[in-house]
């Protein structure tokens, strides 16, 4: 099925940062921290860094190839049934990525909001909600990204400036960390650059961007302010509490948000809002790994369409996320799949990309359909 390309490139960003900015908030300044004490923020800027550079290669991947997505391009350069091995892996991977998210989600509903909830009720309604609004086309994908993306990124923002005054520069120094060894930093930037895997979303974004090759300028701006976001939150967190308390703190950015008050005291504790934020957020984030899946899923079978997929995955998700034994579990988990999944996300389009150059492949854009293949 064919569609206008109709996606702009204000709007390809606003779905990189609401897609990044999901569900890893609430523990990202906790795994910066155990990573590296007071180096908490450097571990961070190291860490998206590292994500910068996967999103880049899947920007140059999709300009090269402006009418195709990752699943079609990848068997034009290295064959189909390697390609097809790294769809599979792909697809795996954010199946498994998706159901974490709906536990998590499912975790802190039940610990801070819903007590007496069971935890399948939520895991199930954030699940049938990404069903449901799964079955749109790409550009009515995007534009729900762009209609949510202010009500995620001003009250972080809000949040963070106004958390600041409460803040102690002392503690953030040393700024390269103190009693963290090498291997711990190594892991931490691994685990937080994983935060931002949902940028693989791009890949079937592109090719119904109305100028694809404007592709580079949103991922710029989409991952700059995403970073930021990230990176301040981090920043605001370690200087307020410091190091030693933010490693006892299960969710840091949610204390943060307690701790904060408008002038005036208009609002005392930001929380309750800020859980608000919260899980529109998750929802984004949710809803980009689950709609990537089963577009990558009809497009490696050549079906004509993705929406009977939707309801099909639903259960096979629901019985992964309900794995974990408890959070701590869940966390474990989180972290081993976030840094494994690098592989993925980073060195299979890297190693596409330099396959790609070698053997010159490329395709030029089809202005004469005007159509998006929105893989």
């Amino acid at each position: 099925m064919e569609y206008p390309r109709q996606i702009t490139m204000i709007q390809a960003a606003a779905v990189l940062i609401s897609t990044i900015i999901g569900v890893g908030v609430l523990p990202l300044p906790l795994f910066a921290v155990r990573a590296a004490g007071t180096g908490a923020p450097l571990v961070t800027f190291l860490g998206i860094l590292i994500a910068s550079v996967g999103l880049w290669t899947i920007t140059k991947l999709g300009m090269r190839f402006p009418n195709q997505s990752i699943i079609q391009y990848s068997e034009e350069i290295i064959g189909k049934w390697f390609a097809w091995l790294g769809c599979v892996m792909i697809i795996i991977f954010f199946g498994v990525l998706t159901s974490l998210t709906a536990r998590e989600f499912g975790e802190v509903v039940i610990t801070t909001v819903l007590k007496r909830t069971p935890l399948e009720v939520t895991v199930i309604v954030m699940l049938l909600l990404a069903t449901f609004s799964s079955r749109n086309t790409v550009t009515t994908f995007a534009y729900i990204h762009n209609f949510y993306l202010p009500l995620l990124v001003f009250p972080v923002i809000l949040i963070v400036a106004f958390s600041l005054k409460n803040a102690e520069v002392i503690n953030l120094l040393p700024i390269y960390g103190n009693d963290a060894s090498q291997g711990n930093m190594i892991k931490g930037m691994l685990t937080i650059a994983g935060l931002f895997q949902g940028t693989f979303i791009y890949t079937i974004v592109i090719p119904a961007m109305r100028r694809p090759d404007r592709a580079m300028q949103a991922s710029f701006w989409g991952m700059f302010i995403a970073g930021g976001l990230y990176l301040s939150i981090v920043v605001a967190t370690v200087s307020v509490f410091g190091q030693e308390e933010t490693k006892l703190l299960l969710w840091p950015t949610l204390e943060l948000a307690k701790t904060t008050t408008l002038p005036g005291n208009v609002l005392e504790r930001l929380d309750a809002a800020f859980l608000a934020v919260w899980v529109t957020a998750v929802f984004t984030t949710l809803f980009s790994s689950y709609y990537f899946t089963i577009r990558a899923i009809s497009k490696l079978f050549r079906l004509r369409d993705h929406k009977m997929l939707s309801l099909f995955i639903m259960p096979y998700l629901f019985v992964l996320a309900m794995i974990p034994q408890n959070i701590l579990h869940m966390y474990h988990i989180i972290q081993w799949v976030s840094r494994t999944g690098l592989f993925i996300t980073i060195v299979y389009p890297l190693l596409l990309l330099v396959v790609a150059m070698v053997r010159k492949k490329r395709r030029e854009l089809d202005d004469s359909k005007a159509t998006e293949q929105d893989g």
